[in-house]
């Protein structure tokens, strides 16, 4: 099942989408296409894109380089060796002020648009009211984006081309894993400011390098929270539990262990690889990718019969 009200061609959620020389998205298998997949893992990147269409740079009040802040910047890098490991990998192009492929495709704000919206978006949730859904308000330190209202015709055209397709290919990956392996684990990996990470304790103490967010347990088995967390400890990065991230609407949506899917959100701290005030990778980030091919092999061998 999508997360997204059909598009008006049934054809545009399978045919490749031309946006910029390339697609809205990309998946890169870790089989031929057609083939089973080698694993039950599924790794996504939703806030690594980039790309800033120029309708939306038309009607933004802020610069690009104020948006950026919002990426996860270098995300698809780090997990970029998965595929060779057995992983499916799939990454959004498209940047996250644009379109936030981790909402409800219609979470959206009233106040954001000109004209009335339809009855089933959604725009009473907590992240709405943060500025944050799936056509985000604000970003660079709680600033306004836009100049002007939107209409919802071009939230709309934001869905259809990036959102929705998104989100039938993610179905598609699963779908995949679960046939060839009895279940699929989702790994949603994220970036967070080094802030945010500041004010969060560490379960061994210290502010943390890493949160894990299975939405307090109801989106994947313990097990494999339990895993990822040892793993990552054993690393020595700091990792905290579902504070202040429990995980966003992919892992809320796809995180069914009773159907036989798992879903884990990985959140890192930025100033692990990055400068935050340059946006120029570090040194860690050479390390973060090594660390990420680790936990994935150790991911790859898991026996999921021990996540029933």
């Amino acid at each position: 099942m999508s997360a997204w009200r059909p598009m008006a061609n049934d054809e545009l959620a399978t045919a490749p989408l031309e946006t910029f020389g390339g697609p809205a998205f990309e998946v890169l298998r870790a089989a031929p296409a057609g083939a089973p997949p080698p694993t039950a893992l599924v790794f996504a990147s939703p806030h690594s894109g980039a790309v800033y269409p120029e309708d939306m740079i038309a009607a933004a009040r802020l610069p690009v380089e104020t948006l950026r802040a919002s990426e996860d910047a270098f995300v698809d890098r780090i997990i970029g060796g998965a595929p060779v490991l057995g992983a499916a990998v799939i990454r959004a192009r498209f940047a996250r002020a644009y379109i936030d492929l981790n909402r409800e495709a219609w979470e959206l704000d009233p106040s954001m648009f000109e004209d009335e919206l339809p009855d089933y978006a959604q725009g009473r949730t907590a992240r709405v009211a943060a500025g944050l859904g799936a056509i985000p308000r604000l970003a660079g330190e709680g600033r306004p984006i836009y100049a002007r209202k939107l209409t919802f015709d071009e939230a709309r055209r934001r869905v259809d081309l990036a959102h929705g397709p998104y989100h039938a290919a993610l179905d598609r990956q699963l779908a995949a894993a679960r046939a060839a392996h009895g279940a699929a684990i989702l790994i949603d990996w994220h970036s967070m400011p080094a802030a945010a990470a500041s004010g969060q304790r560490a379960r061994g103490g210290g502010p943390c390098d890493i949160v894990l967010g299975d939405r307090f347990g109801a989106a994947c088995s313990p097990k494999l929270t339990g895993l990822v967390e040892r793993e990552l400890e054993a690393m020595g990065y700091r990792v905290a539990r579902n504070a202040p991230y429990a995980g966003g609407y992919t892992t809320e949506h796809y995180g069914r262990p009773a159907k036989r899917t798992h879903a884990l959100q990985i959140e890192i701290n930025r100033a692990l690889y990055m400068d935050e005030t340059t946006r120029e990778p570090t040194e860690g980030l050479a390390r973060l990718s090594r660390d990420a091919e680790i936990l994935t092999r150790a991911l790859a061998s898991l026996d999921l019969a021990e996540l029933r």
